[in-house]
């Protein structure tokens, strides 16, 4: 490759590794979503989803980082790329810190290890035959982080294993909130000495919330979900919804608990249990498809203003739902 133009090499650290660090922050926060909705370290794909996550996350933070760091106009392209391609997150943070003083210390070290060991051995382990003869790696790779950084013994077994707690919640998300926003300040910091807008990220992105906002738990989301329910509830939306709401028949749930139903609501994760118990209620007792038409309007962008009687808007009983419309 010729050495590349000024203009390209600007457009290179500018945009493309905006992107990259958009793509990082998007790794990193579907890694935080992922270990959130594990109740426990039994299920060997929920502990790679988590890794698998965290290390790609990591990775191209990390790489983002290098390029500001180490990449100038004497910089030779093909071989500086070429030693880009590495799945080493322990080389990659060797290589930044010979640059900088980080300022992350032995618990995201030996996270970087973890990740690096997993990502170099256990991604496409289990697409050999040897595997049989081995543990579910991922697995016994985040439990020994987790029992060693916390002192507490972990049990991935059936029927009982070892709850994910919110200690452990915290652990995961300060470690990988620390990794995340020392990376970022960095980046940033770089970027503006050399009058780049690399830092820049999509206002509400998943980046934004992680890099900028520095929110590494869920609690405040549940939070806003609940302040709505008693929101509306209480009739504090003008538009119509509550009333809207209210002319349409419910279904009689009751294969649960009250209290099961409202924590369906407050969580953000997906049950697949309320799911099913739906596809039950809509087996039981068919909908039209004007019940069905009225019922996806909530939550639209569309005002409920004018939809009085959502049979004469939408159809009434005169064509049956068919439920495999939504199953």
């Amino acid at each position: 490759m010729a050495n590349p133009s000024s203009h390209q090499v600007y457009w290179w650290k500018n945009f493309q590794l905006g992107t990259e660090l958009q793509i990082a922050g998007s790794f990193l926060y579907n890694a935080l979503y992922s270990f959130d909705r594990m109740k426990h370290c039994y299920f060997e794909e929920e502990c790679f989803e988590f890794l698998y996550q965290s290390s790609v996350g990591v990775e191209r933070l990390l790489k983002i980082l290098l390029i500001l760091l180490e990449h100038d106009e004497h910089t030779d392209q093909d071989s500086f790329e070429k030693s880009l391609i590495t799945h080493n997150h322990v080389e990659l943070y060797d290589r930044i810190r010979k640059k900088r003083k980080t300022g992350w210390g032995d618990v995201h070290v030996q996270f970087f290890q973890l990740l690096a060991d997993f990502y170099m051995s256990t991604r496409y382990d289990r697409f050999g035959l040897q595997s049989v003869t081995r543990p579910d790696q991922a697995r016994e790779f985040l439990i020994r982080f987790l029992e060693k950084h916390l002192q507490i013994s972990i049990k991935a077994e059936l029927p009982i294993s070892t709850p994910i707690d919110e200690r452990m919640r915290n652990f995961i998300g300060r470690t990988i909130g620390k990794i995340a926003t020392v990376g970022y300040e960095a980046v940033k910091e770089l970027a503006s000495q050399r009058q780049l807008y690399t830092y820049e990220l999509n206002y509400g992105s998943k980046a934004f919330r992680l890099f900028i906002a520095r929110e590494y738990a869920f609690e405040n989301e549940r939070t806003l979900r609940r302040e709505l329910l008693i929101a509306l509830l209480h009739h504090k939306f003008d538009s119509g919804w509550v009333d809207y709401i209210k002319k349409i028949d419910p279904i009689a749930f009751e294969g649960l608990s009250p209290s099961d139903y409202l924590h369906y609501l407050i969580d953000i994760h997906p049950d697949q249990d309320l799911m099913g118990e739906l596809q039950a209620r809509y087996q039981d007792a068919p909908f039209d498809k004007g019940r069905a038409a009225a019922v996806a309007l909530i939550g639209t962008d569309v005002s409920p203003k004018g939809y009085d009687d959502y049979e004469d808007d939408y159809g009434g009983d005169d064509n049956d739902y068919d439920e495999e419309d939504m199953f």
